[in-house]
């Protein structure tokens, strides 16, 4: 393993709270993700499903965890359902994770292997009531595949049809929104990984490299420091390519007077950094480039001060949309008369600011739960203004992420240079 996982205690604790959430006479299962085919007799590198990894810690295909909290025989309350290993597949594959193993990462005393699963299923169903599953519903979620938690939820409505059936979704929404102290401290290794790998790229730009050098550079420092990679697909666009929001080729030559717009983030353990930084190609932001670098922190350190406890999060929008109309017309890209007549359900700051300000964080690079609560303490969010002018080539964008603290946001990023003059200086040390 990696990473150093979470004590158990985090676990038991999660399945505690899952399970209080839970009608009377319930069952709930959770599934592991699949493991993806690629072509032929090619496998897509495996990533958990989030939510199992949230009640378990078990980072491994083919596992299943159910939960039963009132059922009469205590011992079939949790079961841990997990691969078989065995010599051939130890050969080819690899060690799998052991009973012993699986209990102590997840606290679950009950392990049992996967093959199991029908057997002991068919023993409780008949004494219980409601069936709760677990399906995708994150609101920017295609869905475009069946995943084994869709198989689950075809294969038990058939063969227990008159069962009560129940979302999950919901339950571990509002769960996982709040971070524990061990999640934030994963989060935080990810972050000060993200950090060495933009401390190395600032040393390594300069006029003629290409972006996907830049990319190699991230990604050599993560894996050194117990990464996995990148939590998301890195974007690293230089000159007109700064202005594409999901730009992800990364194979331009990044040009001397050009900027370099760099959306990346480590994982550790699982967790997610989305770190934002936008630095001048031959070290020395341009005039112009520094005026709309300034106004994008300017925004972002206001963002910082509205982000609190039992703030929602259009409001927070609206507020941040208004301090970005006054920097626009600062820099001459929106007209003050025009802003006072705009339509307020499409308001003009938008053609050069046309996403959201933050997202929450966790698990999820997208982090699940409602945007529709208030924001609560120890909720964790970016903060991720960004000004797009693309008849000027200039896309700057500045991201950070937070902890939302009872007396203020803990930043979990504040080491990583962001002020011109740091970055500037950093480029240019011999």
């Amino acid at each position: 393993m990696r990473y150093e996982p979470i004590p158990r205690d985090l676990y038991i604790q999660n399945r505690k709270n899952l399970s209080e959430r839970l009608l009377p006479g319930s069952l709930a299962l959770l599934n592991s993700n699949d493991l993806m085919p690629s072509n032929a007799d090619g496998t897509m590198k495996f990533r958990q499903n989030n939510d199992l990894f949230y009640c378990t810690g078990i980072d491994q295909e083919e596992t299943i965890v159910l939960l039963c909290p009132d059922f009469p025989d205590e011992s079939m309350r949790e079961v841990l359902f997990i691969r078989e290993t065995n010599e051939q597949i130890a050969i080819w594959e690899g060690k799998k994770i052991t009973k012993k193993e699986a209990l102590t990462l997840s606290g679950v005393s009950n392990v049992r292997w996967t093959t199991e699963f029908d057997q002991v299923l068919s023993l409780l169903l008949p004494y219980l009531q409601n069936i709760y599953l677990n399906t995708n519903e994150h609101r920017g979620a295609a869905n475009l595949v069946e995943t084994r938690d869709g198989r689950m939820v075809r294969s038990l409505k058939e063969k227990f049809p008159l069962h009560s059936y129940h979302r999950l979704a919901p339950i571990m929404g509002e769960l996982r929104s709040i971070k524990a102290a061990e999640e934030i401290t994963q989060l935080k290794r990810a972050c000060e990984i993200t950090e060495a790998g933009f401390r190395r790229v600032l040393g390594f730009v300069k006029p003629g490299v290409r972006e996907y050098e830049i990319e190699a550079e991230f990604l050599y420092e993560f894996v050194r420091k117990g990464s996995r990679g990148f939590g998301y697909e890195p974007i690293v666009g230089s000159g007109a390519n700064s202005c594409v929001l999901h730009y992800v080729e990364n194979d331009q030559i990044c040009n001397s007077g050009e900027l370099i717009l760099m959306d990346i983030g480590a994982e550790y353990g699982n967790y997610n950094a989305d770190m934002t930084r936008t630095i001048p190609v031959s070290g020395q932001y341009s005039p112009r480039q520094k005026e709309v670098y300034q106004a994008v922190l300017r925004v972002m350190r206001l963002a910082e001060q509205l982000l609190r406890p039992g703030v929602m999060l259009k409001d927070y929008q609206k507020e941040v949309g208004k301090a970005m109309e006054s920097e626009l017309i600062g820099l001459g890209l929106l007209d003050r008369h025009d802003v006072r007549k705009q339509d307020p359900v499409s308001p003009l700051y938008r053609e050069y600011f046309m996403h959201g300000t933050s997202h929450p964080l966790g698990l999820d690079v997208h982090d699940i739960g409602s945007v529709y609560v208030p924001v609560k303490e120890n909720m964790v969010f970016t903060i991720e203004p960004g000004i797009y002018i693309p008849a000027e080539s200039i896309g700057i964008r500045l991201e950070n992420n937070y902890v939302i603290g009872a007396k203020e946001n803990l930043d979990l990023m504040r080491s990583i240079p962001i002020e011109v003059e740091e970055i500037e200086g950093l480029m240019n040390e011999k």
